[in-house]
């Protein structure tokens, strides 16, 4: 069953995950073309531009636990997840810059001093950002190490985009906090005793004496 995953996973096209990255993006278009927004609509776009960046975090991190504790390998398709992730953060902050402050700068400051959430979703945007603009070949090949170092970024970025969001719902409600949970659970599973103690004998999907499909290459993430 894992080997057929996995082979599925290898055949997947980078291309289909952009596309179902996408899904949530037409779904809020078609929304807003047809009125289906809340009483406040700019807040429920940024809302659900958000949450969706967030998903897309959360499937992100959780690409290297799931290989751990089923070796089931989307190791391949983690760099696409993590730029549809910032791609929404990028949604998310301009329709914010765009509607709710309709550039008046100024007024983002003293907003951002008034509501300071905003700084942890800031700070947690240029941390992504980083990460972004180095998630290619050439960026690994020449930072080597400190590569690895500074994608472990994401894993501050993921505790201040969840405490941003939480901070800004003022719901302490069950959906939140159980998505605040899976991601502290998702950064502890990568703590070194636990993951020595779940990582076991990686096998590759290419079967034995095939290349390791990612974890070998980026063992921090």
């Amino acid at each position: 069953m894992i080997q057929r995953l996995n082979r599925w996973s290898r055949q997947l096209p980078v291309w289909a995950v952009w596309l179902v990255g996408a899904v949530p993006l037409g779904l809020l278009i078609w929304d807003t073309l047809q009125g289906n927004l809340g009483v406040d609509p700019v807040r429920d776009i940024e809302h659900r531009l958000g949450r969706t960046a967030l998903y897309f975090l959360i499937a992100t991190l959780a690409v290297t636990p799931l290989l751990r504790l089923t070796r089931i390998n989307l190791v391949r398709l983690r760099q696409a997840l993590g730029l549809i992730c910032f791609s929404y953060a990028v949604l998310h902050l301009s329709s914010w810059i765009v509607f709710d402050m309709a550039f008046l700068w100024a007024q983002m400051l003293k907003d951002v001093v008034k509501r300071p959430y905003l700084i942890f979703g800031m700070i947690a945007f240029a941390m992504l950002l980083l990460l972004a603009v180095t998630s290619n070949r050439f960026s690994m090949r020449r930072m080597r190490q400190t590569w690895k170092t500074l994608h472990r970024l994401i894993y501050p970025a993921a505790i201040l985009v969840a405490l941003h969001w939480l901070w800004a719902l003022k719901l302490w409600e069950t959906k939140p906090l159980a998505i605040f949970a899976s991601i502290l659970l998702l950064l502890a599973l990568r703590l070194p005793f636990l993951a020595r103690r779940r990582r076991g004998p990686v096998t590759s999907p290419r079967g034995p004496g095939g290349r390791n499909a990612g974890l070998g290459r980026n063992p921090g993430r």
